[in-house]
């Protein structure tokens, strides 16, 4: 009888034996030809000013502009005075007086309590007059406590000039705190709440910059600014955030951020000073999403130059920075620290009680480019 085995086997060697010879031979991996281009033809490339402004030219071949505008400069160094090298801040004149313009009462601040760290000078000292303006009383946390309290005599002053008849005059104390150290921070607002009796609202704008490049930048003056841009602004807000839900009140935290957190400034290095203040920013969007069921709004105000006292100094002694700067704002101008008080009020007031988590870039346009 004939077995299945025997037949499939004579199949096979079958079917083996008739395959074409040239199929039979061909190997199983497939190799790719070598594919060649034909060469363009070009003109002589040393002539052409296009290419030379491409990445087939040599380094420097576009001349003196090549990045002229894109990149940092380390000759600038520019280190932050101390305070008796600060230059003083004058209160703002005519912008917190009685006024029958219509506008939304949402903007108002009245039965408020305002805590501005950094408001002794700069811009936390005009933006703390924009919140007395606006109706708030107001605590002053800074590191001079002498400049603090003569900052919140003149902005009763001038409160008082503005608003002549009235009897009722806003609430403005001075503190002192180390915003970088927790004992200071809980110890300022502490007597801020025995002063007030509670807390609404919070501007964080204690914080400064300095330029080094990045390598030659000396580490403890790196770990002083980030404990007051990043550590004071963490510590600060946690505090309050802390006393409104043991009172179980809304509130709104403003964190003044700096343009300087979503761009790289040119020329001047400042490489951990927009590492801080792109943490502020993400800090304010972080603690808005874990408070909101708190009814704790948290938005950040990221401003571009603006022509502070300080800045004028600086200025002054690197009068180049000047026109580098306006030249790469659209506005074609920097801006004053008055700029920043209709921002903070709308951040703070309930005109702005659908809006938490967001950035409002006051820069004429810079980060827009």
């Amino acid at each position: 009888m004939f077995k299945p085995a025997v037949a499939r086997q004579a199949i096979k060697a079958l079917n083996q034996s008739t395959r074409p010879i040239a199929l039979a031979a061909t190997p199983r991996h497939f190799l790719r030809p070598i594919s060649t281009t034909v060469p363009r033809f070009q003109k002589d490339d040393k002539k052409d000013p296009f290419v030379k402004a491409t990445t087939r030219a040599p380094d420097g071949a576009a001349g003196e502009s090549e990045g002229k505008y894109a990149r940092t400069d380390e000759n600038v160094v520019i280190e932050y005075p101390d305070d008796a090298h600060m230059p003083p801040s004058p209160v703002v004149q005519g912008r917190g007086g009685m006024h029958f313009k219509r506008t939304l009462a949402q903007f108002s601040l009245e039965n408020k309590v305002t805590v501005v760290t950094g408001g002794a000078r700069g811009l936390g000292l005009v933006m703390a007059q924009g919140i007395v303006a606006s109706g708030s009383d107001l605590a002053i946390v800074d590191l001079n406590k002498e400049e603090a309290e003569d900052s919140a005599k003149k902005l009763v002053e001038q409160f008082q000039k503005e608003n002549p008849g009235l009897e009722e005059l806003p609430n403005v104390t001075a503190h002192f705190a180390d915003v970088s150290n927790p004992d200071s921070v809980n110890n300022a607002l502490s007597e801020i709440l025995e002063k007030h009796g509670k807390i609404d609202q919070l501007v964080t704008s204690a914080g400064f910059t300095e330029n080094f490049d990045a390598i030659n930048y000396p580490f403890d003056r790196m770990q002083k600014l980030w404990g007051v841009n990043v550590d004071g602004t963490y510590l600060f807000a946690t505090g309050v955030a802390k006393h409104l839900m043991e009172r179980k009140a809304p509130g709104s935290i403003v964190m003044i951020g700096s343009m300087s957190g979503a761009i790289v400034n040119v020329p001047q290095p400042q490489a951990p000073y927009n590492a801080a203040k792109a943490a502020v920013r993400h800090l304010a969007s972080s603690f808005a999403v874990e408070w909101a069921g708190h009814d704790i709004r948290v938005n950040c105000i990221s401003p571009g130059y603006m022509l502070t006292a300080l800045t004028r100094k600086i200025l002054d002694e690197n009068p180049e920075l000047r026109d580098k700067w306006i030249s790469l704002i659209p506005a074609g101008k920097m801006g004053v620290p008055e700029d920043l008080m209709g921002a903070v009020t709308f951040l703070l007031s309930d005109a702005s009680k659908y809006v938490t988590g967001a950035e409002l870039r006051v820069d004429g346009g810079y980060t827009s480019t």
